[in-house]
């Protein structure tokens, strides 16, 4: 049997964009008391661009479209270019701020770039006027914070006013009075899609929610890791070694035992069950010794999942009974079994609002522990309009990690819509940056490789690679050609198809990118 996961390597090239320029994080700290405004010029009353910094030729003041007042800014984005406005405020170190925009048009994105902590960040698609807030606490030596709008690539423009940073106020001079647009690099034919995906009201929110400081997905609770290190297990036997659960290399915090699949009634529920083949070959695997195995790795502070889908998995969940019924059935294998919660690895298609929907169903009757985790494609997570970004987002607040698979894709367009191609540190940081971006915490987004160059049609990497893109998502070291804005220390994991690869080729992964992953601060 053909590994699940390999897909079909014939979509090598696609064309699609990133959505800025920057990573960011949608989370809440505590507001200050403090009401002083620190932004220089908010409304845009002078007239003029005075005090923000646009990038060339995307934005300028409108008197005919505002909040207040008698302006406002209008900012056009282009197909390779998010028209954003930036603004640079002193601030003090170890302090509480809020900032609010009120905006008006499709795909406005508010946050910051420089707290020092985690930058945040926060977006709406709405055609008329509604505020954005987000709040953050800045690090032990900050002294000032970019605060930014932007668009979204090649949608229509966006306007912004009244746009305040409330907190203590830092002590260096304020941004000089001129008003600046930066330079934005000329596209190539190389870097510039030629296209610009259009999101539909059934895969974006029409709002973005507002997530507290202790909404960071559904963990499981104290006791958890820094990070997270999956494997998936083979239920079926495909050439790879044959393992019991017990024999997963301690490296793996997460186990995802694959796959779960379509009941025969089409309803939206799931089963599974081992594999006879696999059992006989483990010389009489029973279901017994599974769920002792699956109890021991608990016991041992692991997680072990069960994993719906795969390549050839058919299931499909696009009404509200058909969510129902998946999250009915799949609570009855959890409690048959003993799992701690479920992956999504759908590769046919993904409905946002009924997954989401099923999802948290599940996750209310499992309760306080429910671990999620989702495996997609690098294409259905180009934007925040795909349907698995769509999906993740929608469920941001029980979602663990989200580990899209950083292979069998071909090129792909990054979060700063250049093309990055696979097998390369650059591909994992964009793709990783773009769902940051989009709204996922770092510590929701995972780096997914082949065990080995058997475990897939392509993209198979050495540890070096994944290890130098983890350090500079998290620390800003080891980057290729491209460095994100941002770092971010609390950046989810990696994940590997699959442990039983990963012991036909001597658990190299376990053994380097785990054991690299479960040292990291």
């Amino acid at each position: 049997m053909p590994s699940p996961r390999t897909v079909n390597a014939a979509l090598a090239t696609v064309a699609a964009l990133g959505l800025g320029l920057t990573g960011l994080v949608a989370i809440s700290g505590g507001a200050s008391a403090d009401t002083t405004n620190l932004v220089v010029n908010p409304g845009f009353e002078t007239g003029s661009l005075a005090n923000w910094n646009c990038d060339a030729g995307t934005a300028a003041v409108t008197t005919t479209t505002v909040h207040s007042g008698t302006h406002a800014l209008a900012a056009t984005p282009t197909a390779s270019d998010d028209a954003q406005c930036t603004q640079t405020i002193s601030v003090q170190p170890n302090s509480s701020y809020t900032l609010s925009s009120w905006v008006n048009g499709p795909y406005v994105y508010l946050g910051t770039q420089g707290d020092g902590t985690t930058d945040v960040s926060t977006w709406s698609s709405n055609s008329s006027w509604n505020q954005l807030s987000t709040s953050f606490k800045t690090g032990a030596s900050t002294t000032s914070v970019t605060v930014y709008l932007h668009g979204w690539y090649g949608q229509s423009t966006y306007y912004a006013d009244d746009v305040t940073l409330s907190g203590a106020g830092g002590s260096s001079p304020s941004p000089t009075q001129t008003p600046t647009q930066s330079a934005s690099p000329t596209p190539t034919a190389s870097s510039t899609p030629t296209s610009s995906p259009t999101p539909t009201a059934s895969s974006t929110p029409t709002t973005s929610p507002t997530p507290t400081a202790t909404s960071t997905g559904g963990s499981g609770g104290g006791g958890n890791p820094k990070h997270w290190v999956t494997g998936y297990w083979q239920d079926f036997d495909n050439g790879a070694t044959d393992q019991k659960i017990s024999d997963v290399s301690s490296q793996y915090n997460i186990i995802a035992v694959a796959f779960a699949n379509a009941d025969s009634t089409g309803d939206g529920g799931i089963t599974f069950s081992l594999d006879p083949t696999l059992q006989s070959k483990l010389g009489g695997y029973t279901d017994a010794q599974f769920k002792a195995d699956i109890a021991a790795k608990q016991a041992q502070g692991k997680k072990v999942i069960l994993s719906v889908g795969g390549q050839n998995g058919t299931i499909s969940i696009t009404s509200a009974a058909q969510a129902t019924a998946f999250a009915n059935s799949a609570y009855s294998i959890i409690q048959q079994y003993g799992f701690n919660g479920v992956d999504i690895d759908l590769e046919n298609g993904i409905n946002p609002t009924y997954m989401s929907s099923a999802l948290h169903q599940l996750a209310s009757k499992v309760g306080s522990g429910f671990i999620l985790t989702m495996a997609p494609q690098t294409i259905d997570v180009l934007n925040s309009s795909s349907d698995y970004l769509a999906t993740a987002l929608q469920v941001k607040d029980i979602l663990t990690i989200m580990n899209t698979q950083y292979y069998n894709s071909g090129s792909m367009n990054g979060c700063d819509g250049g093309v990055y191609s696979e097998g390369s540190v650059d591909f994992i940081t964009t793709l990783a940056c773009t769902a940051i971006q989009a709204g996922l915490s770092p510590n929701q987004v995972g780096i997914g490789v082949p065990a080995s160059s058997s475990a897939a049609g392509s993209g198979y990497v050495s540890p070096t690679v994944v290890e130098n893109a983890l350090n500079c998502l998290a620390k800003g070291t080891g980057c290729g050609t491209f460095k994100p804005g941002s770092s971010w220390p609390t950046i989810g994991g990696v994940m590997t198809w699959s442990t039983n690869w990963d012991a036909s080729n001597g658990n190299q992964f376990a053994n380097n990118e785990g054991a690299f992953t479960n040292a990291m601060p």
